[in-house]
């Protein structure tokens, strides 16, 4: 299935690319969320975190790392979100494995916020959550 990010790798339509090797590419998301928001994205149209290949995951977040500190040196931001939402309902909307870079000047330029549930569970939740995770492992 063809993605804008598919169209930018092939060079269908512009983009502001900051980084490309072989596997991924690198380019300032057009929201521009905060002042230096960058998407790194595989080039291989991987739908999600469950699709897109171990290796090639950790190369991508080799890319993350290495941006992450370009963009740090560069802006000067106050801190840096590391965001990648897979599935509608975590909020992808481009279906193509990517992760946004995106520095942080002011607490309250962007509205992340997790709800905090630990009220709501006791000892044994925790437990039973923690083993069907490491069960999952095996």
């Amino acid at each position: 299935m063809e993605t804008i990010f598919t169209k930018i790798v092939n060079r269908q339509i512009p983009a502001h690319i900051v980084y490309e090797d072989d596997l991924v590419i690198a380019f300032l998301d057009i929201t521009q969320a905060t002042k230096g928001h960058t998407l790194v994205v595989s080039k291989a149209p991987y739908k999600d975190i469950f699709e897109i290949p171990r290796d090639l995951f950790k190369h991508l977040f080799g890319v993350v790392h290495k941006l992450s500190g370009a963009i740090n040196k560069s802006f000067n931001p106050l801190g840096i979100n590391l965001l990648n939402n897979n599935g509608i309902e975590a909020g992808q909307t481009v279906f193509h494995y990517h992760v946004h870079i995106i520095p942080r000047y002011d607490l309250n330029e962007i509205d992340i916020k997790l709800k905090n549930n630990s009220s709501n569970l006791n000892v044994e939740d925790y437990k039973k959550r923690a083993e069907m995770i490491i069960t999952a492992l095996l």
